[in-house]
């Protein structure tokens, strides 16, 4: 019925997290054109799903 939990080690120490090494100037560019082209596409994916949308259904009503 009882458990002796006394024989277990200690938890490991503590240790904070490595530093993360910073983007190089190449990497920011290209993390900066991805993010251009994500706007880009966050306003003209819409337009074109609505013109395709609107195609189908100008298609199957005739």
């Amino acid at each position: 019925m009882f458990m002796d939990f006394r024989d277990q080690p200690p938890p490991p120490r503590w240790e904070p997290h490595p530093v993360r090494p910073r983007l190089s100037a190449r990497q920011e560019r290209w993390l900066g054109r991805l993010v251009l082209a994500n706007m880009l596409l966050l306003l003209l994916a819409p337009i074109g799903g609505a013109t395709l949308i609107d195609a189908l259904l100008t298609l199957f009503r005739s």
